[in-house]
């Protein structure tokens, strides 16, 4: 890094937007931020201490969140409130709102990639438009009586707009019509869910890949994941639960891995391609986290393009920078810089 760079670096005064620990969090099994989310805020300050060139403020008091953001605006938000304005998943996009009319530039998405994120079935949609393989899929309509049921077992259902695979549990793999009929009453009425879709089920490997950059500068592949089921009890479906996630009681938590994945060139090359192809039509910006499953066919299929995927450095993109021999820290650099370099900062 040249002096002059780094003496421009020095002027940036970076915010980081996170959740709220003050606030009732729901996507939690306790309602409240538990100590995984504490601690990785924990390590996220740690790691951006290492930083040079940059001054970091923190905002994480949703109540004085607008007030703190216009008298102390930052050069450059580090937007990673996955969590939503006051630890609400569906006001996501109101962050990425407010620091667009407050005019902060910030990493990652804008509201409308965001809002397009979130919808898995029209995720879809235009994956299968620009030629990018998908599951044969069906959208339901939780509203409406009768409830559509799979055409073929065994099947998939999930819910189509929520995120951290919340309302994917075991019971979502379904192997006849009273299966089918149960999971998609207990989306509805327990989990107060409006959408669902029912998907092939996918019985080959199951890869993440992530990407940071921006279409104008080039991407830097994080080397891709592959979910490792071979700890899991053979009875249970070989799938990503939201007990994998955010429940340590399930039997998912501790029997799931992940390990560095083996892709053909000719099934890496399609990933690849696909990840350009859905990032630059969905807006996407400074960096994502793209999920694959292989059919019978061994041809891998879109599940999920994620805008905002987890940040914990022990989450999947920090995993997979690691392999890189890229470091946590050096991970949130790359993000930064990518925002910067698009904003001309």
């Amino acid at each position: 890094m040249n002096q002059e760079i780094k003496n421009r670096k020095e002027l940036l005064q970076v915010g980081v937007i996170l959740g709220d620990p003050r606030l009732p969090y729901a996507y939690s099994i306790d309602n409240k931020f538990g100590e995984d989310e504490l601690e990785a805020e924990k390590q996220l300050r740690s790691a951006l201490a290492k930083l040079e060139g940059y001054r970091f403020t923190y905002f994480d008091n949703h109540e004085s969140l607008i007030d703190d953001l216009r008298s102390e605006p930052p050069q450059l938000a580090l937007n990673l409130c996955d969590t939503g304005f006051r630890n609400i998943l569906e006001q996501e996009l109101n962050v990425q709102a407010l620091l667009e009319m407050l005019g902060i530039p910030y990493t990652g998405a804008d509201p409308r990639a965001t809002v397009l994120g979130l919808d898995k079935a029209l995720i879809r949609a235009l994956a299968r438009e620009r030629g990018i393989l998908v599951p044969n899929e069906t959208f339901v309509d939780l509203t409406l009586e009768p409830l559509i049921l799979p055409t073929y077992y065994p099947s998939m259902i999930k819910p189509n707009n929520t995120a951290g695979s919340f309302g994917v549990t075991r019971d979502s793999l379904v192997q006849n019509k009273k299966e089918a009929q149960q999971y998609l009453v207990y989306l509805r009425d327990e989990l107060q869910l409006t959408q669902a879709l029912i998907q092939d089920f996918l019985t080959g490997e199951e890869y993440t890949v992530g990407l940071i950059g921006n279409p104008e500068g080039g991407f830097t592949f994080l080397p891709p994941l592959e979910v490792d089921f071979s700890d899991l009890d053979p009875s249970l479906p070989r799938i990503l639960t939201y007990g994998s996630k955010a429940d340590p009681e399930s039997p998912y938590w501790e029997s799931l891995r992940f390990k560095k994945a083996d892709i053909s060139d000719s099934n890496w090359g399609r990933i690849v391609n696909s990840c350009v192809t859905l990032f630059r039509r969905l807006g996407y910006r400074d960096y994502a986290r793209v999920d694959f499953r292989c059919g019978a066919d061994g041809l891998p299929r879109l599940l999920e393009a994620n805008t905002n995927p987890t940040w914990y450095a022990n989450g999947k993109m920090a995993l997979m920078a690691g392999w890189q021999g890229c470091e946590y820290h050096q991970l949130m650099e790359m993000i930064i810089e990518a925002a910067a370099a698009r904003y001309g900062l």
